[in-house]
């Protein structure tokens, strides 16, 4: 969960965005600076784009860039309601702006077009560049650090889509499913606010894709779910996290990490966080290297490196499950 605004709550209710008389544009300001609730820790991503208008005139919610070089479109829906009373599907709609999106082809195009004018919008938060650049320089040395940094090497060679609602309509799930099925990188997150006082606490969660996509086929006759799936594959995306390497000494308490390519450094806490050793700050790891490289979302474990060993956490993290080919039960989603 995601503390809004607020104190630590005594008791949590659920409510809707609705209800709280927020709108879609408050939640996409919310993902817009915290893209990383839609992100793992092997997952960098720069936002780039903000209600990009395209040949059709439709407009795009957010849009960034991943750390293979994949453009993503970010879609908003408030909740259900919303979804249902539009013209064009939920999903469709994004299909259209990514079609739009497939035909950029180099970064000067994205710049030019998608990134510089972000930029211009967002000018205080790139106050660490000075005045003396334009806008369009900015968005020319951000985005080359983020390509070199994360070694990317094809440029917007696929699309990828991300559907953020409250709430899904079946026949929405049972069109990602298919089309996931299909090989079409395409995603839906449930976000759901809970209230205490003056509060607000955002929960989000990935719905999809899962393992079993027939689990969100509509039967178009019996209005029945299908019961044939797929089998679960290990993939990056569920390997341990930093408390599970903690648990079994990959990493110890007290560490000294270093942001790769960069000078910032920062000690391991025994609770999984870092204290930054400049600021003295105590964060998490996504937060600490957000500060350092100003993305919107950090690939955390491939860009953490351990002083003592020279390694990333990802080779360290590798390199023990390879010896280790089968880990002791540990909640790897912690």
């Amino acid at each position: 969960m995601y503390l809004l605004n607020g104190n630590t709550p005594d008791e949590i209710e659920e409510t809707t965005f609705a209800e709280l008389g927020k709108k879609e544009s408050d939640i996409e300001e919310l993902l817009r600076k915290n893209i990383n609730m839609i992100c793992d820790d092997a997952e960098s991503m720069l936002t780039v784009g903000q209600q990009v208008k395209n040949a059709e005139n439709g407009r795009s919610d957010l849009t960034a860039i991943d750390n293979d070089g994949n453009i993503v479109l970010i879609e908003i829906k408030r909740d259900k309601k919303d979804i249902g009373h539009r013209k064009e599907a939920f999903e469709f709609q994004a299909i259209r702006y990514a079609a739009s999106c497939a035909t950029i082809k180099d970064t000067d195009e994205l710049v030019q077009d998608i990134f510089a004018p972000y930029v211009e919008k967002h000018k205080n938060e790139f106050s660490s560049y000075g005045d003396s650049l334009t806008s369009t320089e900015i968005a020319q040395r951000v985005l080359k650090d983020f390509i070199d940094t994360n070694g990317i090497k094809d440029f917007n060679e696929k699309q990828r889509i991300i559907l953020v609602a409250s709430e899904f309509d079946p026949q929405t799930l049972s069109a990602v499913a298919w089309l996931n099925s299909n090989q079409v990188d395409i995603a839906c997150y449930q976000i759901t606010p809970y209230k205490f006082d003056d509060s607000i606490i955002i929960d989000m969660k990935k719905v999809l894709p899962v393992p079993e996509y027939s689990d969100f086929f509509v039967d178009v006759v019996n209005q029945k779910v299908l019961v044939q799936g797929q089998k679960k594959s290990i993939t990056r995306k569920n390997l341990p996290k930093i408390d599970a390497l903690m648990k079994y000494h990959v990493i110890l308490s007290g560490a000294l990490f270093k942001a790769k390519d960069r000078d910032s450094e920062a000690v391991l806490q025994d609770d999984g966080q870092v204290k930054i050793k400049d600021s003295g700050q105590v964060t998490s790891l996504q937060q600490w290297l957000k500060g350092v490289y100003g993305w919107s979302s950090v690939e955390t474990y491939a860009l953490t490196v351990d002083v003592q060993s020279g390694k990333t956490l990802s080779e360290l993290r590798a390199a023990y499950m390879e010896k280790n080919q089968e880990l002791p039960e540990v909640d790897f989603n912690l």
